[in-house]
């Protein structure tokens, strides 16, 4: 580790104070943690670096030392002892060893990362992260509602570490500091009628688990909902095309209107026009933690007849002649 500047390290002044070395240590320590980071190798050796150096600067018998004899500082009571003389000789052609551990870093990452084990200290509880999950559903899931089993990869705390990231002062080779491992798990989930695209389905407790005795984060189940072929959806109001024979479009009658839930008839009055949209109140979505329900809007598509018998010909020539155009 030699060679190496530890106030350009950190970015400060050879003046800083101990409270503008601090604010530094946190800034970059966040940037460059391994859990920020999780696989960049030249980050997890830029924050060793970075707590290297807050090591020796943050402490003031240590600052003093590396002052003093700069890259050499942890030889300071050889070089006292032995001379000036000493130490520029061991500089000039003298082995270098050094032995690094990192300090506690507790007080500083408590609030960021729920603590790191050093010492006696104990690392703190971390609630979990929450998960989203996007979740395709069908027109007929999101009108009854449904359950589905998912097979999720998921987060557990690292059995190395406890969830720490840390063992014995050291990053955990487990989880390379992260306090975490990849697993799969099945998870069984209640989706509620009146969902639509973009409703954020909460499943309490199912996201990653929390580390160090920390509560389990949530799942969020983000919703979309697939197309369907017969009915079209407006917030939670449904709309769909009802075929009408031209005959019962003219004299009157009833035809069957499928819903979500079965057919429906639905009576067309005489002479009803091509285009005329019936209200089906009810027959819609329900609203979402409701019990109210949209309407179903069945618009009236007349149906022309085809290949005409040569007596149904003169009839519509008769009716042509009884009403004419224009």
């Amino acid at each position: 580790m030699a060679g190496k500047d530890y106030y350009k390290i950190l970015g400060v002044k050879r003046d800083a104070s101990e409270q503008d070395i601090k604010q530094a240590y946190r800034k970059l320590a966040r940037k460059h943690h391994p859990d920020v980071n999780p696989g960049d190798k030249s980050a997890e050796t830029r924050f060793k670096e970075i707590n290297e150096a807050y090591e020796v600067l943050s402490d003031k018998e240590k600052r003093k030392k590396y002052d003093q004899y700069g890259e050499q500082w942890q030889h300071a009571d050889q070089f006292s002892k032995a001379g000036q003389g000493a130490y520029q000789g061991f500089q000039q052609g003298g082995a270098q060893t050094f032995h690094f551990e990192e300090g506690d870093l507790e007080g500083l990452f408590g609030d960021l990362f729920g603590g790191l084990k050093t010492g006696a200290r104990q690392p703190r509880p971390r609630r979990g992260h929450d998960i989203e999950y996007p979740l395709e559903i069908t027109l007929e899931e999101a009108y009854q509602g449904a359950k589905r089993t998912l097979n999720m990869e998921s987060e557990r705390a690292c059995p190395s570490c406890s969830g720490t990231g840390r063992i014995q002062k050291a990053i955990c080779a487990a989880c390379r500091g992260s306090g975490s491992v990849a697993g799969m798990k099945q998870i069984e989930v209640t989706i509620p009628p009146g969902v639509s695209n973009g409703s954020r389905v909460r499943i309490a407790g199912k996201g990653e688990p929390g580390y160090v005795g920390g509560s389990s984060g949530d799942l969020y189940l983000v919703i979309s909902v697939r197309p369907h072929q017969l009915f079209e959806r407006k917030g939670d109001d449904l709309y769909e095309d009802v075929p009408v024979l031209l005959t019962v479009a003219v004299l009157g009658g009833e035809v069957q209107v499928p819903t979500l839930k079965g057919k429906l008839a639905l009576k067309i009055p005489a002479e009803t026009q091509n285009g005329r949209v019936f209200r089906l109140g009810g027959q819609g979505m329900p609203h979402l933690n409701n019990s109210d329900r949209g309407d179903l809007l069945a618009k009236v598509k007349v149906v022309l007849p085809a290949e005409l018998s040569q007596e149904e010909k003169k009839l519509f020539e008769q009716l042509r002649q009884l009403r004419p155009a224009g």
